[in-house]
């Protein structure tokens, strides 16, 4: 078989139940256009097939299943941004791409062009189970446990138009990792879990409750061993039992955290215990040749790499330092010797953070099928790995990148800025997210001074359904309205690794023209009172933010 390389090959039936669900749609457009349905009758549909009604047109989210998509895809996505767009795409915290000024009567075509490369846009949106997300560097990282990419394939498959879970409480995300570091936010989750190889197969340690938003709380560790023939089962039991006592009659206390807040963590473990103990298992068995089926449709990439790979790389880094300060942010150490995982910035200096032309789209597939075996990967920071490249043909990646604007040292530094939409966009939003991210970047553009800086990441939401994750940010950024006006509300010390925690308000909101001042000044006091190998979270632990408070607001 000629499977894309990382990537789960569809079969026959995927495609048949594409087409047909695109057909069923394409009859409730043409029912809108003719006024035959109204908003309010059409609404819950488009909803199911990814379509928004934003401020000024509707927005398309496409489904990347954890993540990963290959050549052919990206640029049919580059197309469609081309054609259909305004000439670009923007990539999400969710690991999927928004299309922001789409025709609704071009939505059938769009969603027909997309089954053509085995895509769509189902349940990227509405009280379903979510797109699955994943770590960007699965499969490749060296510091990995167990690639977690086949069981994110059969939760993909599995919450597919699940009977039972078509119509929740509310919205439902999943993330999985197989790696000791989480890098995919485990624990702000609604399940989070992190897999890993047992003596008898795999084991997975679930976390449930996690989230943000309006009530931003850290999930609980549910259970620590689930076998991999239980997993499913097990993953029923804690969705059933949120579908039956999970708030229907308030939509801002619907979300699963709220009922494993209100049982308490014991409290729900024994709720889902006990509907386990309802149900067959023979009937929801992970079986291994289940497994074994799945994982023998992705392709694996041939990894064999020169043997003096990593002596070029040495070489190419010694004589040009910006290439080296490259190397230092935006690579992760591979599992295969002379390979190398790539971290490609979608947040140029004065860019707007997930925004991707179709033109770089394009170059990006390009540079897929000449540096990682027409793999990418998309990252749940709004960027793109390229998981498989050779050592010693980084230097040449590094420089196509920087010729297409995209080879900023900026990964994990304060230029590396999370941002959603906001109100240039977003009808939810109350204010503009990405021009104080664009000002932002700008003002700590140079890559020399990011370094300095070192691990500090800023987030910003344009509201506080949190789409921006601000809550995780090292420093945190939340938009609110005050009588028509923009203001910024300024948490510190929010992460989303396996030291999860929500970050604290700083104090009063600031006006929007004052926000980059007033972070400026916080990095500026943080670099004045670092300790010798410091991180900003380390000085933040050590000082509290009493200094920084006095930062940001000297001049109010």
């Amino acid at each position: 078989m000629n499977a894309p390389v990382g990537l789960y090959q569809y079969q026959t039936a995927d495609r048949e139940f594409l087409a047909s669900r695109i057909a069923e749609f394409e009859g409730q457009v043409a029912r809108r256009l003719s006024g035959d349905l109204t908003e309010d009758e059409f609404k819950p549909l488009r909803l199911m097939n990814g379509l928004y009604l934003q401020l000024h047109a509707y927005m398309l989210r496409v489904a990347i299943p954890y993540g990963v998509l290959d050549s052919r895809q990206m640029r049919k996505l580059a197309h469609i941004a081309r054609r259909y767009d305004r000439d670009y795409g923007h990539f999400t915290t969710r690991q999927n791409i928004q299309f922001n000024w789409i025709k609704l009567e071009e939505t059938p075509e769009i969603l027909r062009q997309l089954a053509d490369v085995d895509m769509h846009a189902i349940q990227t949106s509405g009280n379903c189970i979510r797109n699955v997300t994943c770590d960007q560097f699965a499969g490749a990282a060296a510091d990995e446990l167990m690639d977690p990419r086949v069981h994110a394939e059969i939760l993909r498959q599995w919450s597919t138009l699940h009977p039972e879970f078509t119509f929740l409480p509310r919205k439902f995300k999943i993330a999985i990792s197989g790696s000791p570091q989480d890098r995919v936010a485990a624990r702000f989750h609604d399940i989070g879990i992190l897999a890993r190889p047992g003596e008898n197969g795999p084991l997975f340690r679930i976390f449930v409750g996690g989230g943000l938003g309006r009530t931003p709380l850290v999930g609980h560790e549910l259970f620590d061993s689930v076998p991999e023939a239980d997993l499913l089962m097990t993953l029923e039991a804690v969705l059933r039992v949120y579908n039956a006592y999970g708030r229907r009659d308030n939509i801002y206390k619907a979300r699963i955290k709220i009922l494993v807040q209100a049982l308490g963590i014991e409290g729900y473990r024994e709720a889902v215990r006990h509907e386990l103990s309802r149900m067959d298992p023979s009937h929801y068995r992970l079986a291994p040749e289940v497994v074994a089926a799945i994982r023998a449709r992705f392709a694996a990439p041939d990894l064999t790499a020169s043997p003096d790979a990593d002596a070029v790389l040495r070489r190419d880094r010694q004589a040009n330092p910006a290439f080296d300060r490259w190397v230092r942010s935006n690579t992760l150490p591979h599992f295969a010797p002379g390979r190398i995982a790539v971290t490609v910035s979608i947040k140029p200096a004065g860019g707007i953070p997930g925004d991707a032309t179709s033109d770089q789209l394009d170059r990006l597939a390009d540079l897929a099928d000449q540096f990682s075996f027409g793999e990418l990967r998309i990252t749940h920071l709004q960027n793109v790995v390229l998981a498989h490249v050779a050592q010693d043909r980084l230097y040449a990646l590094w420089q196509v990148l920087n010729e297409i604007g995209l080879g900023d040292a900026n990964n994990e530094l304060i230029g590396d800025i999370v941002a959603c939409p906001g109100l240039d966009y977003c009808a939810l939003a109350n204010a503009r997210s990405i021009p104080i991210a664009q000002k932002l970047s700008a003002r700590f553009a140079d890559n020399a001074l990011q370094e300095e800086i070192g691990k500090l990441r800023i987030n910003i939401s344009g509201c506080i359904n949190a789409c921006g994750h601000h809550h995780v940010g090292h420093i945190g950024l939340l938009g609110v309205d005050k009588r028509g006006e923009e203001f910024f509300q300024i948490t510190l010390g929010g992460r989303d690794d396996d030291k999860s925690r929500t970050g604290d308000i700083l104090g009063a909101a600031l006006p929007e023209d004052d926000m980059v001042d007033a972070i400026a000044r916080i990095v500026d006091r943080y670099l004045s009172v670092r300790e010798r190998g410091e991180q900003f979270l380390d000085t933040l632990s050590r000082l509290g933010d009493a200094p920084f408070k006095e930062a940001a607001y000297e001049t109010v």
